[in-house]
């Protein structure tokens, strides 16, 4: 047989497929159905299981065993989705524990930030709040989440990512332990200065203190001076360091803000390489609520480790057409070689298409947490 002769069988059998696939997806609406009458879940482990390995004795030979479990785990998978979404036409979703709000509270509340008088944190608080906002800082970013748990604070200021030196893992972890939940973002432009005591110049310079990120992200500049780096908690702290040393040999990466709050003088601008280096901000709050114009959801969840799994979870988006603009992993303590995936979404609660890929994940992933929806 010729080409257009065998592309003409392959499309009589396609037909046939097609068919058979629809009439197994009608078979499945009324499984469907079934299981919301008698109040079963969707997922059913073991007899996806049984159902897999039956499929795969009946191939002819171990390729097509493989091929054909991979066929039925992804008809499998349509199969759950269309049962998630009957279950939300007939209002059997669960509710979400988040309440809608048209704004954030904030006229009487207090915001922390971690860092000090000076931190890029608290450039990011007051271009979110306002000047006028009643704030105090912290040491460390658990200190943060711990104010909001006690209530000494409504919501804290924590820097998620930056545009150039990627995620700040600690963030993620913390995010995961708290039940405190992302409001808001603020993303500002990062530009680090070189800063030293009044009088000294750059040729005085044997120590530059900083945050490990900002080194990072000043090392071209860094790279050509022969200066010993150190490693401080934030940079606010190195330019409070500098002006309590007082020592012309020392100088600090830090804001121009930052500088001018203690007393430095800036003895070069942009020392980082990039003219678009920026740092997202995220606002938490220890209230599970969402503004009802938020456009973006973060979530995590762990997924068993087996072959696929992950896959499976992100095929949730795209059968609910929700755009994944970011993916994280963190491993898990305690359990070598496993993660926990982060990912933020488009979307809102209270939209159909989010409730119906929620209830997938959370049927099938483990641990999933919305985050927040901002």
């Amino acid at each position: 047989m010729d080409l257009t002769e065998l592309r003409q069988r392959i499309d009589a059998i396609d037909a046939q497929m097609v068919e058979l696939f629809e009439q197994r997806m009608d078979i499945c609406r009324q499984v469907a159905e079934y299981k919301i009458a008698a109040g079963k879940n969707v997922l059913d482990k073991s007899r996806e299981a049984q159902k897999l390995e039956k499929v795969r004795s009946l191939a002819s030979d171990e390729f097509n065993g493989f091929c054909v479990v991979e066929l039925f785990e992804q008809i499998m998978s349509m199969s759950r989705k269309l049962q998630y979404r009957l279950l939300m036409e007939n209002g059997r979703l669960e509710k979400l524990p988040f309440i809608s709000v048209d704004a954030l509270d904030v006229g009487k509340a207090r915001v922390v930030f971690q860092g000090a008088e000076g931190a890029y944190s608290q450039a990011a608080m007051t271009q979110y709040f306002g000047e006028s906002i009643d704030s105090f800082h912290v040491d460390s970013f658990r200190d943060a989440m711990d104010a909001i748990d006690e209530g000494s604070a409504d919501f804290a200021v924590l820097p998620i990512e930056n545009s150039t030196a990627g995620i700040v893992s600690e963030i993620y972890d913390l995010l995961q332990e708290y039940e405190n939940y992302i409001v808001g973002e603020q993303i500002i432009k990062i530009e680090h200065c070189l800063l030293g005591v009044p009088g000294a110049k750059i040729e005085d310079i044997r120590t530059v203190y900083s945050h490990p990120q900002s080194l990072m992200q000043s090392a071209k500049y860094l790279s050509v001076q022969d200066w010993r780096q150190i490693s401080m908690q934030n940079n606010a702290f190195a330019a409070k360091k500098v002006a309590d040393d007082g020592d012309k040999s020392q100088a600090a990466i830090a804001s121009e803000h930052a500088g001018a709050v203690y007393g430095l003088e800036v003895l070069q601008r942009k020392v980082n390489h990039s003219g678009t280096n920026s740092t997202r901000f995220i606002i938490v709050s220890g209230q599970k609520i969402f503004r009802r114009d938020a456009g973006k959801i973060a979530i995590c969840f762990e997924v068993p480790h087996e072959s696929g799994s992950l896959y499976h979870m992100l095929s949730h988006f795209i059968y609910n057409h929700l755009n994944m603009t970011k993916i994280e992993s963190r491993p898990i303590e305690d359990r070598n070689w496993e993660y926990r995936f982060f990912i933020d979404f488009e979307g809102n609660l209270a939209d159909s298409a989010v409730k119906n890929a929620l209830r997938g994940l959370r049927e099938e992933a483990r641990n999933m947490k919305i985050l927040g929806n901002y």
